[in-house]
């Protein structure tokens, strides 16, 4: 079972290590940072995060109970309270040591609870490389419906990518609470 924690200076050198190649990082991050990732932009990454009433983002390590092994990254921002929407980014998965075990799913499943159920959101989107099919499948299975495509949005080595556009509301998700997500 998956918690998440705030993601903390204490955290950098574990996310720094995994985000080891420029293509993990455009993966994980698009035209955010620049490789490779360093403890200064990580800084300014978290400047002011996690803070009800003062932050738009929440950033966050997702915590395996069983073992206690961090096994990824999420952060929840562009909040608007006014709207009552945000959006899921930077969602990251230890491949090497933890692929394939449900992780994806579990860290959406906590974060879509904590903006529905914790802040009170109505509607939260993503946005996903369409050359990532895990991450596309581990979207829908946690209800997100594609929305629309920007494409060729990113140009990296020679090739563009496209970025398709996902959504959930809040009924939706609370319709499949207890189901397959």
């Amino acid at each position: 079972m998956i918690v998440l924690e705030k993601f903390q200076k204490t955290d950098f050198n574990q996310l720094i290590n995994w985000i080891n190649s420029e293509q993990l990082l455009k993966n994980w991050a698009g035209d955010l940072f620049r490789f490779p990732l360093t403890e200064a932009s990580l800084d300014w990454y978290i400047a002011d995060t996690n803070e009800p009433g003062i932050s738009d983002a929440y950033v966050y390590k997702a915590v395996d109970t069983p073992s206690g092994d961090v096994v990824g990254h999420i952060s929840l921002g562009g909040i608007s309270y006014k709207n009552s929407s945000a959006r899921i980014s930077r969602v990251f998965v230890d491949r090497v040591n933890h692929g394939g075990k449900g992780f994806c799913q579990q860290m959406i499943k906590a974060v879509l609870k904590i903006g529905f159920e914790e802040l009170n959101l109505h509607r939260i989107a993503l946005g996903v490389y369409d050359d990532n099919p895990q991450a596309i499948n581990c979207y829908h299975k946690c209800g997100f419906k594609t929305e629309g495509v920007s494409r060729d949005i990113m140009l990296y080595e020679g090739k563009w990518r496209s970025l398709i556009e996902m959504g959930i509301l809040e009924n939706e998700w609370r319709e499949l609470v207890g189901t397959q997500c």
